[in-house]
């Protein structure tokens, strides 16, 4: 090597997560770029390169020593095997870029201490895939919430399915959102239909408890969804939309701590379950809204999750279309075959 060039390579596991695009494979261009330029030096040898040379002769992208140096004895750089692990390195650096599958368990006003000791058995014997692919969160009841909290498995967080709209004091019945930060729960299901239909919250309401949840560092499902008279009559967008607009007025740009849960009204707990092609139609419609009403940035980060009685009979062909990032379970999250719908994650990493 000349005297005056220095190659100096260093080699580190990949992050756990990736924060900007730019980064992604800019180590390894300017390796190989810098490879490249110094091969002549790096790789003036009569002898059998070294595995460190190989590696380094693989990301430079040059043909083995036998072909640029004329050695007819040179040992070629193992490039099928690089070649592969590049490529599966690419597609885990991929997914981390993408948005994160989400599997949100409501267990709404269902068990007994008995009941949900079972069920958070069940869920700790279950075989899930790692969390680097998929976020599993589960809402019981207020009075379980410590229960759940101290026994589950760390790999599953817990959720609220509500809060209240401010700071707590003289409103019987409620829980704030200081408490459930206290209690160290990070997520708040809010705007749940069963409270925008049987308890009359209006769409500002529901807004105004997103703010003050965001606020006290809460993280929030926020549910929109129609009833089968509003899809029939062709304003589903319409009717979204509007739930939509009350949030953003709310909470303006502040989306990063929000997952939107897209629930048809007439598909919860009736059996009915909206179909991959109807799901992933209103999914793009409402990605398409952020996009236009909020930001690009938030349309593309913001999951969307599909909820009204997914299964694990249904949620692989759910989770295979592009804009569907999870979803939020009700019946099915009381039930083990709740492992098998946290598993379709693996669906959006194979897609």
């Amino acid at each position: 090597m000349h005297p005056h060039h220095t190659v100096t390579c260093s080699f580190s596991a990949p992050e756990p997560a990736c924060s900007e695009k730019n980064r992604i494979y800019s180590s390894e261009i300017l390796l190989r770029f810098n490879i490249a330029a110094l091969s002549p030096f790096i790789f003036h040898s009569f002898s059998p390169p070294s595995p460190a040379k190989q590696v380094l002769l693989a990301l430079s992208g040059l043909p083995p020593p036998s072909l640029h140096l004329g050695i007819a004895s040179a040992i070629a750089p193992p490039s099928a095997t690089l070649l592969h692990r590049a490529s599966l390195q690419a597609t885990i650096n991929s997914k981390k870029m993408a948005r994160k599958f989400f599997v949100g368990g409501n267990w709404k006003c269902n068990g007994t201490v008995e009941s949900v000791s079972k069920l958070v058995d069940t869920l700790n014997a279950g075989e899930i895939v790692s969390t680097d692919i998929v976020e599993v969160v589960v809402a019981p009841t207020f009075i379980h919430i410590p229960l759940v909290k101290d026994r589950l498995r760390s790999e599953i967080q817990v959720s609220a399915q509500n809060c209240w709209v401010k700071k707590g004091g003289a409103y019987t019945g409620e829980v704030s959102a200081e408490q459930l930060v206290d209690l160290g729960i990070p997520y708040v299901i809010l705007g749940h239909s069963e409270r925008r239909h049987i308890l009359k919250e209006s769409h500002d309401f529901v807004g105004q408890k997103c703010a003050y949840a965001l606020s006290k560092g809460l993280k929030v499902i926020a549910c929109i969804g129609e009833t089968l008279d509003e899809r029939e009559a062709g304003n589903t967008i319409k009717v979204c939309a509007e739930q939509l607009i009350a949030i953003k007025e709310a909470i303006g740009e502040n989306w990063s701590d929000v997952v939107v849960a897209y629930e048809p009204v007439w598909a919860i707990g009736t059996g009915k379950v909206a179909t991959p092609e109807q799901a992933e139609e209103v999914h793009a419609e409402l990605r398409k809204w952020l996009a236009e009403n909020v930001s690009a940035e938030v349309a593309e980060a913001t999951r969307i999750l599909y909820g009204g009685s997914v299964t694990a009979g249904n949620c692989k062909e759910l989770a295979k279309k592009p804009n569907v990032d999870g979803f939020l379970v009700g019946g099915a999250a009381l039930k083990p075959e709740f492992i098998d719908i946290i598993n379709s994650a693996q669906i959006k990493v194979a897609a």
